[in-house]
């Protein structure tokens, strides 16, 4: 199969189906518009954010080991498709999130649930390309006191709000392993649309890694911004917490 074979590209528009690759289709381009006033942007901010539900705080290893690695100790599995882990003990923890925080490249928060005040995860902002306005959001690592949660949903929203609206980027970009099925699902559930494979792009823990591309563009942005408050919304949650719509089908309005 060529690299670019179309049965890999789907149309872009939003598929409420977790199995993009399922679905064949012909690559749609975008409406063209000019640029001409187009300039570099910022870098996104190392300040916090806050929501209802969660608080993102720049990664502090000094801060933020110990709760982490409280969260994460005895789940090894959490570190199945992450490019580093998992760690003997807090103190390796420690001093890899300490490079974490100190890296240039790359701009990590930790993920604190307003229940608790406790680091429970972190994710980072990668592959910066102010110039094209341009950025990824990655290393998510979530403990599971965090998966499947509001908070763990919200944080998602409150990193894509910050690139869209206060720094005015393009292209919001999410890519993960391609045989990581729940990643590919939270990928489309929070609004991304899948591009394509490409293969045999990394080599990660001895491991070959085809790596899933998927996107969101700022022209989407205000739908999809208005997908997650509906669904962010407390009206939304039974008095149990639950969700009442699902924000895959909010999002397919």
């Amino acid at each position: 199969m060529h690299l670019f074979d179309p049965r890999w590209i789907p149309v872009y528009t939003f598929f409420k189906s977790p199995d993009a690759s399922a679905h064949p289709a012909t690559l749609v381009s975008m409406p063209p518009r000019s640029l001409d006033h187009w300039k570099p942007l910022s870098l996104p901010l190392r300040e916090p954010m806050r929501g209802r539900t969660i608080s993102l705080e720049p990664l502090d290893a000094s801060k933020h080991a110990a709760p982490l690695w409280n969260a994460v100790k005895g789940h090894d599995e959490v570190w199945r498709w992450m490019f580093d882990g998992p760690y003997a003990d807090q103190d390796a923890f420690a001093a890899a999130l300490a490079r974490k925080q100190s890296a240039t490249d790359q701009i990590f928060f930790a993920i604190v649930p307003a229940t608790t005040g406790k680091a429970a995860g972190y994710a980072s902002y990668l592959r910066m390309e102010p110039t094209h306005g341009v950025i990824e959001v990655g290393n998510i690592l979530y403990s599971p006191a965090l998966q499947r949660t509001t908070a763990a949903t919200e944080a998602m929203f409150l990193m894509a709000r910050h690139i869209f609206e206060d720094l005015g980027y393009r292209r919001y970009e999410w890519k993960c392993n391609a045989e990581n099925a729940p990643s590919r699902r939270a990928a489309q559930r929070f609004g991304f649309t899948f591009e394509g494979i490409f293969r045999q792009h990394m080599v990660i823990k001895g491991r070959n890694r085809d790596t899933a591309w998927f996107a969101m563009f700022d022209g989407e942005w205000p739908a999809r911004k208005a997908a997650f408050e509906r669904w962010l919304d407390p009206a939304n949650f039974d008095r149990d917490g639950r969700q009442i719509k699902p924000l895959d089908s909010t999002l397919s309005r």
